[in-house]
């Protein structure tokens, strides 16, 4: 394929085998979020799959989303410029801070007023910086903006770096040399990382999972694997079932291992597995261009609505039903969570719809 052709190939409109992971992630991030509604029941260990952490895929999805565009940016004039760097800034939040400040008022709003259990006094002006957890951790408010504050502060650092080391070096070797500073920079994070004498998974949660300078090289892997299909997207494309069976092979590893008394597995080799199984994924998520049918359809819109989902199932729909409608018997619980399904999907289409997509009209506009 000649690189003009390559280049038109990354402006399709929508890869559907993307929507398949990015439903995949939300689905198990909602099914997980919901599971102390049906605790206790068959429900409780749903979706009974062995699969890649639904953050880490959305991580390494976004990486793979902002190497495209930076490497279509750098693809003609083998520069950057600070207008370009602030183009993709302008854009990249008016797609992400609209549904998140909406959100965070409705978080403060509802933790306030005492509809969920959650402590008013741990908001303060980090969150409107996505400074909560730079570099510690935060609990007790609007916990799922753990991970936003990571994916923000990537799309500050990723552009900057490149900007620099394209004036040094050329254009390819730039932007590797930028995933590498962003891939290694939070291992080192994590490994020199204070820790107790008995790492448990609430510090691992808190400390290393949710830290922004120790998770960034989560995305790093989809821009890694964005550079790979840009300049050797034969290899990219040929491979796609070997990185397929490394994926589920790397999975079940992760999922069996017993790494319980394995302190440097736990703090730096776990946070770089997961997304590097969700990165192998993507030459095969790649490769399935189109979708047909009503499943297709389905997946499609749950793909679209996926940041609203993330952004309103456990405080704003879990929560609310938890505190203010505690379940009385185990089909009473099991009635709530699909009650609770069925909330999450309703209220992000209509956020999707009303909010969400006139804010992306409107940066397309601009």
């Amino acid at each position: 394929m000649s690189e003009s052709k390559h280049i038109a190939s990354l402006n399709h409109d929508r890869i559907f085998g993307f929507d398949i992971l990015r439903a995949c992630a939300i689905i198990f991030v909602v099914a997980v979020h919901g599971r102390f509604l049906v605790e206790g029941t068959f429900l409780y260990d749903f979706p009974y799959l062995i699969f890649a952490d639904g953050v880490d895929l959305f991580f390494v999805l976004s990486g793979f989303l902002i190497g495209t565009i930076l490497l279509k940016e750098i693809s003609t004039s083998e520069s950057f410029t600070f207008s370009q760097l602030t183009n993709f800034w302008k854009r990249r939040w008016f797609r992400t801070l609209p549904n998140y400040y909406l959100i965070l008022l409705v978080n403060v709003i509802i933790v306030k007023y005492n509809i969920i259990n959650e402590d008013i006094n741990q908001f303060n002006w980090k969150f409107l910086f996505f400074l909560q957890n730079f570099k510690d951790s935060f609990y007790g408010f609007f916990w799922e903006s753990w991970s936003l504050s990571i994916e923000e502060w990537f799309y500050i650092f990723a552009p900057i770096i490149l900007l620099i080391l394209i004036k040094l070096l050329p254009a390819k070797k730039a932007f590797l040399t930028t995933v590498l500073i962003l891939i290694f920079t939070p291992i080192f994070f994590r490994f020199f990382k204070e820790s107790p004498a008995q790492i448990d998974w609430n510090w691992l949660e808190l400390e290393i999972k949710k830290s922004v300078l120790t998770r960034l090289d989560s995305i790093g892997y989809g821009l890694l694997a964005a550079w790979t299909a840009f300049y050797y997207h034969d290899f990219f494309r040929k491979y796609k079932i070997h990185f397929l069976i490394l994926a589920i092979v790397l999975q079940y590893v992760i999922a069996n291992y017993n790494f319980n008394n394995n302190t440097f597995y736990l703090k730096v080799m776990y946070f770089s597995l997961m997304p590097m199984t969700a990165m192998f994924f993507l030459p095969i998520a790649h490769s399935i261009k189109q979708g047909r049918g009503f499943i297709a359809k389905m997946v499609t819109h749950i793909s679209k609505i996926s940041y609203s989902m993330y952004l309103v199932n456990l405080a704003i729909v879990a929560e609310v039903i938890n505190c203010n409608f505690p379940k009385t018997s185990v089909n009473d619980g099991i009635l709530k969570y699909v009650l609770y399904w069925g909330i999450v999907i309703i209220l992000s289409s209509i956020i999707y719809r009303f909010f969400e997509k006139p804010m992306m009209n409107l940066r397309n506009k601009f």
